[in-house]
């Protein structure tokens, strides 16, 4: 079997510390890539924001101020467009990683198709006239929305779901998960792979359970310190403890910061656990009450 270096000389041991000062817990270093799928807003996203650029040089070319000021509007329009794509594929991805999920409020990759038709027939006119234009942005919007497909355009897993109890569940999870990405943005001060690494291993412990929250709201009660308190609290220690360790690379307070993850780490799962077992629970209590209503009824199995 395969096994990952880890000598003397190793980049994880040269930056991340000593055998001693690696962290311990279930999920790190390397486990926080268990189930991870490859962004979609990558090399695609990225050539509609360099696409476009020449417009810049070219505008100045295309023969007094209307057609310099149509193509500079062509390029703001691309490079909007291109943002509007990037922020949908990103949504998207969001939506597919839940069993529960909203449509997004507004369909941003649809907007981007319409906008790089609109821009590309701004591009255009100058040179192609109006009807020329035109094709110019049928092709580029149908393009565009071959390529990277619609918004998601329903909901997903809320039938039967109470709408007031999945908005509080939804608002809890969104609060949470800026939580999560303050601590990263916090981390990545510290310029320690084992630090990230650790902190990408708690992150995925912890939306195990937003995702069990988000398929029974009714868990949102028993939760709720751990989506709010606890995650605050755990942002708080990962603030300072950057700032110390960002300072003079204090083995002991990264120690001491990776026994709390690992704490933390345990009551997540633990909790997380707990709910699983009490609606499994529901269910069994579920089951018990059918088949004694049938029996009630002198229905009996075979």
């Amino acid at each position: 079997m395969a096994q990952r270096f880890g000598g003397k000389y190793s980049p994880s041991d040269s930056i991340s510390g000593s055998d001693s000062e690696r962290p311990t817990g279930k999920s790190a270093p390397g486990a926080s890539f268990q189930g991870a799928r490859r962004t979609r807003a990558g090399g695609r996203v990225n050539l509609l924001f360099i696409a476009p650029l020449p417009l810049a040089w070219v505008a100045f070319f295309r023969g007094g101020p209307t057609g310099l000021a149509l193509t500079l509007l062509a390029l703001g329009l691309l490079l909007l467009a291109a943002w509007l794509t990037r922020e949908g594929v990103r949504a998207h991805e969001a939506y597919d990683a839940r069993k529960i999920a909203r449509r997004p409020a507004f369909p941003r990759k649809i907007a981007g198709a319409g906008l790089t038709g609109l821009g590309l027939a701004c591009a255009a006119v100058t040179d192609s006239g109006i009807a020329g234009a035109l094709i110019y942005g049928l092709i580029g919007a149908a393009l565009h929305a071959f390529a990277f497909g619609p918004d998601p355009m329903r909901n997903k897993g809320m039938e039967g779901v109470d709408a007031f109890n999945s908005d509080r569940v939804a608002r809890a999870v969104e609060a949470a998960e800026r939580e999560l990405a303050a601590m990263s943005d916090a981390a990545l001060r510290t310029q320690d792979r084992g630090v990230l690494a650790r902190i990408e291993g708690f992150h995925e412990t912890a939306r195990r359970l937003f995702r069990t929250v988000e398929e029974d709201p009714r868990d949102l009660t028993a939760a709720r310190r751990y989506l709010s308190v606890y995650l605050t609290g755990a942002k708080d220690a990962t603030v300072k403890f950057a700032d110390i360790y960002t300072r003079n690379r204090d083995a002991e307070a990264r120690a001491d910061y990776f026994a709390l993850l690992d704490d933390l780490e345990q009551n997540f799962a633990a909790r997380t656990e707990k709910l699983l077992l009490d609606d499994r629970s529901d269910l069994t209590v579920e089951i018990e009450v059918l088949r004694e209503r049938l029996s009630r009824e002198g229905i009996r199995p075979e």
